[in-house]
């Protein structure tokens, strides 16, 4: 990746929809070379699609929350498989350190969020948990 690929990426980044003749002009490069670019950091894996961003208040509704997941033995594959189909799990990170895994929670209410923290507790293998209720997010 060069200076030109990361800076059509942050302009991608600010709005995905951008035209490619519209990002040519902001790179000051071809039409075809922007293609060209795009073409080859998809088929790299290096952008792997591209998405919306929605008004805060339209889907931030609700409870979000960090939980930090500790497993017990070697069983970590088996609990991102479970935590995977779980509805209310958005995401799955590995980390280093006391915790073994964090996965990103979300529901309706808080009704709802005990509900699924406590199906996420009777996986197997899943040793401990600490939940952090997130209450702000700031965007960078």
């Amino acid at each position: 990746m060069d200076s030109i690929d990361r800076e059509l990426i942050a302009l991608l980044r600010d709005n995905a929809r951008t035209p490619v003749m519209t990002l040519a002009k902001k790179l000051k490069v071809a039409r075809a070379t922007v293609q060209n670019r795009l073409t080859r950091l998809e088929e790299s894996g290096i952008i792997m699609g591209y998405t919306i961003r929605l008004q805060s208040d339209a889907i931030e509704r609700g409870v979000r929350a960090i939980t930090s997941i500790g497993i017990s033995g070697h069983h970590a594959s088996e609990v991102k498989h479970a935590l995977r189909g779980h509805p209310n799990v958005v995401a799955i990170h590995t980390t280093n350190g006391r915790w073994d895994l964090m996965a990103e929670l979300r529901a309706e209410t808080l009704e709802a969020f005990d509900k699924a923290l406590n199906t996420i507790r009777s996986i197997p293998h899943i040793e401990n948990t600490e939940t952090s209720i997130l209450l702000s997010t700031f965007k960078m």
